[in-house]
């Protein structure tokens, strides 16, 4: 008897763990026609605004109901037909299984996996982050179709600036200019969320909800002891205006993103999901944030236990609230909000604000319209994922970010008569590297060793080290395969064991003995060998950028699940590389900066050479834009605008001195509509000198005459991408608006016109512009 019964509790285990693992079918949601119940629901009414029907289901909830739903793990309300639903879901760059959300146990197993961000902003292609945006939404809606999610609403994309080149998660980014950082964050959003490439045609439903996240100057996870949780980022004013801010309210003003994940460092004191000047003030207020703000994993305990900024557990939830947060990705405000009731530190409204905001946009994604396989996005089905379209655009998405850095004496693209071809270094055969971090099951995988066997049959692999830490290696035996084949291609670099959330980099150099096996593989080959850099983060490779024995050079960043096939494509001439780096490439000496001094601008006094392209002053690897093609392109400004620009058309506008003695003028003392009228075009011509066609993309800097004080080296105010056959000339146009692209921030945070020259800038030709005021 006890055998049968136990017998009798296995088999009812393993069959709920089998029914629990398989999920349902139905996907969950709230309002079905089919129950009489709900009929009588206002909030289930769908004529009414949305608004309206949230006020209601908010008046319907107990206090311990409302507790209950500001957390990311929202339980149930049966009495209501309320179903659970899960706030957390991830998609960086593909629909995945890291957060909570998404669970692939079903029908669908995997999702189109894109190449990391970091490589995916390397195409400076605005409407190719859309179509990715695209492809992560219809993914999403299908999984949740299919009853394989819990909720709809994505933390990403992160698109804090990459300004230090350690930063693990610098990966995630799409590098270190705020306008490339915002544009993709637009196009991004818009795609996710079911808007067109253009915005403004969004109403009502969500295809999936976008989170812009992390709110804000947050780029630093765990750097020789200091990590993220007890960080105090200390930020200027300008700082903030000109470099931190501008992705974020990008974000919301023109992506309408429906999310926003406030960070877990503080900045100047105050942690980012405590700060109402930054949460309400300026998200809300300012820029006219309509959706939810969630905090990071436990921010709100670690404002309390690791920052001690609030006294006690119940002061943290207070402050949270008020500040303008509303959901917790963790369980304090579950445990502790209410006893902040009960102490009467906290009034139940700032729990129904909250409320508000969420229901607000579960509603826009159609919850609680009852089954909404009959809504729309309810046709997207199972076939929509992984399907030969996505996976097409995953694999041109990767040609388009890959990035030449050098090409000596045309060594690429190699010959396809190519008899034999050695394969060296830990990263050529790992389909995980491929992938970086954020990442799901891809739909399928090719890695770079695969893709060049379908080039050349007589292919030779060996590691050369034990893994990319390459502690260990057989140097020797690398080097007796390299002697014996026609050419050599390494392909080395970084994983996910070297850069990642929680673990930034402390050199920037390649680890271990990676250095020694490339050099002594080069030195021994026949022929110059072809350098293959896997990372998100930039790598000081001056050994090989100097070494003729190093022919070729490729940076892939993280290039996804079609970047192996890509990268074979570009080193056998079928794909002509184009892509432009997003990031400056640092030399070792770099890392003597401290990772925790935030400031942007150089400071001479102290021998501080300022961050990123816009104020770095010292010596670079590669600069932000570089990257190589198998053609030459040239620019040349076909329509110029007028020469000078005259703004002080008023007596009344106050004209201020720089303390350099630079006449100026606020920016906010022209208005809108005096700005509008001040906007012109610019035509760039583009020329296509090489034997192949080529995809290449644009970039419009603009440099001031005036230099120093906080003012930027030069600042990328446009970037476009042309496709040219071999000898063809084709026409970019540009829209400049002087209040935008001609503008600085100052030190009080506040965007001002200099007098004087700005230089239009476009590879070797320049044009001047004299703002006088």
């Amino acid at each position: 008897m006890i055998v049968q019964n136990l017998s009798l509790i296995f088999f009812v285990f393993f069959t709920l763990l089998f029914l629990a693992g398989v999920g349902s079918t139905q996907p969950p949601f709230s309002c079905d026609s089919s129950d009489p119940s709900s009929k009588g629901y206002p909030f289930c009414q769908t004529t009414l605004p949305i608004s309206q029907r949230v006020r209601d289901l908010v008046s319907r909830l107990t206090l311990d109901e409302k507790i209950s739903q500001l957390v990311n793990s929202a339980p149930p309300i049966p009495r209501l037909g309320i179903p659970a639903y899960q706030w957390w879901a991830e998609a960086l760059h593909g629909v995945t299984n890291v957060g909570p959300g998404i669970r692939f146990n079903g029908t669908i197993q995997a999702a189109t996996s894109f190449p990391q961000v970091i490589l995916t902003a390397a195409s400076f292609d605005a409407y190719q982050w859309y179509r990715i945006g695209q492809v992560i939404g219809r993914e999403a809606r299908a999984v949740y179709n299919a009853g394989q999610a819990n909720g709809m609403t994505f933390w990403a994309p992160n698109i804090n600036i990459f300004r230090d080149p350690r930063w693990g998660r610098g990966q995630e980014t799409p590098g270190e200019d705020p306008l490339v950082a915002g544009k993709y964050a637009v196009s991004y959003v818009r795609g996710v969320q079911g808007d067109t490439f253009q915005g403004g045609k969004l109403r009502g439903h969500l295809q999936a909800s976008a989170c812009c996240k992390h709110f804000t100057a947050y780029d630093l996870d765990n750097w020789k002891g200091i990590n993220r949780f007890v960080f105090d980022a200390r930020v200027t004013l300008q700082d903030l205006a000109d470099t931190y801010q501008p992705p974020f309210q990008s974000c919301v003003q023109q992506g309408r993103a429906s999310g926003i994940m406030c960070a877990y460092n503080r900045v100047n004191g105050v942690p980012n999901c405590a700060d109402s000047n930054l949460l309400s003030k300026t998200a809300r207020g300012e820029w006219g944030f309509k959706g939810y703000i969630t905090s990071d994993c436990n921010a709100v305990a670690i404002i309390q236990n690791n920052q001690g900024y609030a006294k006690s557990p119940e002061d943290a939830v207070v402050d949270v609230l008020k500040a303008g947060m509303d959901v917790e990705c963790g369980s304090y405000l579950r445990k502790y909000t209410k006893s902040a009731v009960e102490q009467k530190k906290l009034p139940e409204s700032e729990i129904d604000r909250a409320l508000h905001h969420l229901f607000y946009v579960r509603m826009r994604l159609g919850l609680f319209n009852g089954n909404p396989i009959q809504q729309p996005f309810g046709n997207i089905g199972p076939d929509q994922v992984c399907s030969p379209e996505h996976q097409t655009l995953a694999l041109e998405v990767a040609r388009n970010g890959i990035v030449l850095l050098k090409n000596d004496k045309k060594l690429l693209p190699l010959p396809k008569s190519t008899m034999s071809l050695a394969v060296i270094g830990p990263n050529a055969d790992s389909p995980q590297t491929l992938l970086g971090n954020y990442a799901g099951p891809p739909c399928k995988s090719v890695t770079p060793l695969q893709a060049l066997r379908s080039y050349v049959k007589n292919v030779v692999n060996h590691p050369g080290c034990d893994t990319v830490s390459c502690s260990s290696g057989s140097i020797d035996r690398a080097v007796d395969i390299a002697k014996g084949a026609d050419h050599v291609v390494l392909i080395m670099g970084l994983d996910l064991t070297q850069e990642r959330e929680a673990l930034d980099r402390i050199d920037l150099v390649l680890p271990g003995m990676q250095q020694e096996l490339i050099n002594k593989v080069a030195k021994a080959a026949k022929q110059p060998v072809i350098l293959v850099i896997l990372s998100g983060g930039p790598v000081d490779i001056s050994f090989a950028k100097n070494d003729p024995s190093i022919g070729s050079i490729l940076w892939a960043g993280y290039p996804g699940q079609g970047g192996g096939v890509a990268l074979a494509e570009i080193i056998f001439g079928d794909h002509n590389p184009g892509g432009r780096l997003p990031m400056t490439w640092y030399p070792q000496d770099f890392v003597k900066i401290a990772m925790t001094d935030m400031r942007m601008r150089p400071e001479s006094s102290s021998d501080y050479p300022g961050r990123t392209y816009r104020f770095y002053k010292g010596d670079k690897v590669f600069e932000f834009g570089y990257g190589l093609s198998y053609s030459k392109y040239t620019y040349e400004f076909k329509r110029k605008p007028l020469n000078t620009l005259y703004l002080n058309q008023s007596s009344r506008m106050e004209i201020a001195t720089t303390s350099d003695s630079v006449h100026y003028l606020l920016v906010s003392q022209l208005g809108q509509e005096a700005c509008d009228k001040r906007k012109f075009s610019v035509i760039v011509g583009v020329q296509n000198h090489g034997e192949m066609a080529g995809k290449h993309p644009v970039l419009l800097f603009v440099r001031q005459g005036n230099h120093g004080n906080g003012r930027p080296k030069k600042q990328l105010i446009g970037f476009q991408s042309v496709i040219l056959s071999p000898g063809e000339m084709g026409e970019i146009e540009f829209e400049v608006s002087p209040c935008e692209h001609l503008s600085m921030a100052n030190e009080y945070g506040l965007l001002v016109l200099e007098e004087g020259t700005h230089w239009l800038v476009v590879g070797d030709d320049k044009h001047p512009i004299t703002i006088n005021i």
